[in-house]
């Protein structure tokens, strides 16, 4: 089996898939220094930028752009990296994809790929490729710095200072009940152990106890808004969504349906509801929203 065979290369978009004035596609793998060298013409230096025409299989000219080249393992994939740095137009992408995706050993990736070799080359491990995920959808302040900071290894570093404290605790154990009767090891061993136990156990409620927060700044909190009829709940959304969203009238009833608006609320993520008033209502429609 051939290298290609057994790890494809793989090609994707990496940036955003409207039109913009730059894109990225990024490609990884075994046969990346083959893909330079055909629609380049030769393997850039490593992470230098450097400016390329790049053409297809027939010569003739698909963009220029700007060329990176990561070589591995020293890269976000620990493979072989290159990325093209293209004008955004979703015709350029479309011909750059069409001939990087007809080389021979190469493909388009399949969704979370480049993550996933990442995770199984070691550059990241489980929290970082959570967090990295959590980067990418965060829409307010608080959630993009509460995934950077799990992408950093904020967990995965008080997950690995719990691990050595519990290997220290099972090693004073096994110390003690293999070494006791020689005279080979001194103090309270077993009260060492439990200590060590004790302070992994009071740090993992800390940590547990804080992540019914963690969920609320990543899924957002759900706020409804509920009253009477003409109590200003529409009037309210309008003003913290800074837009005319419900319908607002002197006249009770007017909403029927409820309203559901995300918003970013000094950094935080919220999901505002607005319902119909609440009362007995003759109408059968406003009744049936109440």
């Amino acid at each position: 089996m051939t290298g290609a065979e057994a790890s494809p290369t793989i090609v994707a978009l990496s940036s955003g898939s409207g039109k913009a004035g730059v894109a990225v596609i990024r490609v990884s793998g075994s046969r990346v220094r083959f893909v330079l060298e055909t629609i380049c013409g030769a393997v850039p230096r490593p992470r230098v930028a450097t400016l390329r025409k790049l053409l297809d299989r027939q010569g003739e000219t698909i963009d220029r752009a700007l060329v990176l080249f990561f070589a591995g393992p020293t890269s976000f994939t620990g493979e072989d990296v290159a990325e093209f740095h293209v004008h955004g137009s979703r015709a350029v992408l479309a011909r750059l994809l069409a001939v990087l995706t007809a080389l021979p050993g190469v493909r388009l990736a399949e969704a979370g790929e480049f993550t996933r070799r990442a995770f199984e080359a070691g550059k990241l491990d489980l929290a970082a490729v959570e967090g990295l995920a959590d980067l990418i959808d965060s829409e307010t302040e608080w959630q993009r710095q509460q995934a950077l900071r799990q992408m950093e290894g904020a967990l995965s570093g008080l997950v690995a200072s719990w691990r050595t404290s519990l290997i220290d605790a099972m090693s004073l154990l096994a110390a003690e009940l293999d070494f006791s009767d020689e005279g080979d090891v001194s103090g309270p061993l077993q009260q060492q152990a439990l200590g060590l136990a004790a302070e992994v156990l009071d740090s993992l409620r800390e940590a547990l106890g804080g992540f019914g927060m963690g969920e609320r700044v990543r899924d957002g909190f759900v706020v409804v808004l509920a009253g009477p009829p003409n109590a200003g709940k529409s009037s309210l959304l309008n003003a913290l969504a800074r837009r005319d969203v419900a319908i607002v009238s002197p006249i009770a009833g007017t909403t029927r349906d409820t309203l559901e608006v995300r918003l970013d609320l000094a950094g935080l993520p919220v999901i505002l509801i607005d319902t119909a008033g609440l009362r007995d209502s003759a109408d059968p429609i406003e009744a049936e929203g109440v």
